[in-house]
């Protein structure tokens, strides 16, 4: 299921103008992406920021690995290029943490929510506690500087623009639609969930909840 799930969101995705993907090696479980950020007001617009993300085989149960090819400065971006955020973490709520399971991955959520996340993270940054701390204080007690590194991020993102790829701009392409809360997106449409499960859209609630026991007992025979 997982193979079909992820073709699916490969495909529709193909066809936005804010996200260029490829598989690596062929492999649906293994994407190469360029994120482009279509919002002339942010301080990353212009940007081709390359990206590889990783599923894993029980998707959408367990979250995908993202992580950022270059290095970009950011607050909640690892030097190793790995991100500081919710929605990649694995689901149900966190003691340790503090965050909600609302806030974490789901098997509800899916790759297009997540790179929208990421985008909407570029310029709404966590400082209270960063990944990255010379960007966090950097971003804290010098705003303009902190904006001149990621200039120069930006204008370096450009090298791994794709040969003979176009880059969009605002003037003439839509950006991507504002995140949602978990509660609000649909992650399959009714025909799909159909397809998927065998059963109608209106389902979708209490068969979601039993796929989601399944796919934790087959995690853990994984391990």
């Amino acid at each position: 299921m997982a193979e079909r799930i992820l073709m699916n969101e490969f495909k529709a995705l193909s066809q936005e103008p804010w996200v260029n993907l490829e598989l690596k090696n062929d492999d649906i479980f293994n994407w190469t992406i360029g994120l482009i950020v279509l919002n002339p007001d942010s301080i990353f617009y212009g940007g081709y920021f390359k990206a590889a993300m990783k599923f894993p085989s029980n998707y959408p149960y367990s979250p995908p690995e993202f992580r950022f090819l270059r290095p970009l400065c950011h607050p909640n971006i690892y030097p190793d290029g790995k991100l500081c955020i919710s929605i990649l973490h694995s689901p149900g709520e966190d003691e340790m943490s503090g965050e909600l399971a609302s806030e974490r991955w789901s098997p509800a959520q899916r790759v297009e929510s997540v790179l929208i996340s990421i985008i909407s993270l570029l310029d709404d940054a966590e400082v209270s506690s960063p990944a990255n701390v010379d960007a966090g204080v950097l971003l804290r007690k010098d705003p303009e500087a902190y904006k001149e590194k990621v200039r120069t991020c930006v204008e370096a993102s450009k090298a791994d623009i794709p040969e003979g790829f176009e880059m969009p701009t605002h003037e003439s392409t839509r950006p991507p639609p504002k995140h949602v809360k978990d509660d609000d997106s649909d992650f399959w449409a009714e025909s799909d969930v159909d397809d998927m499960f065998g059963g109608s859209g209106s389902d979708q609630e209490e068969m979601d909840s039993d796929a989601f026991e399944q796919g934790d007992e087959s995690g853990s025979d994984d391990e």
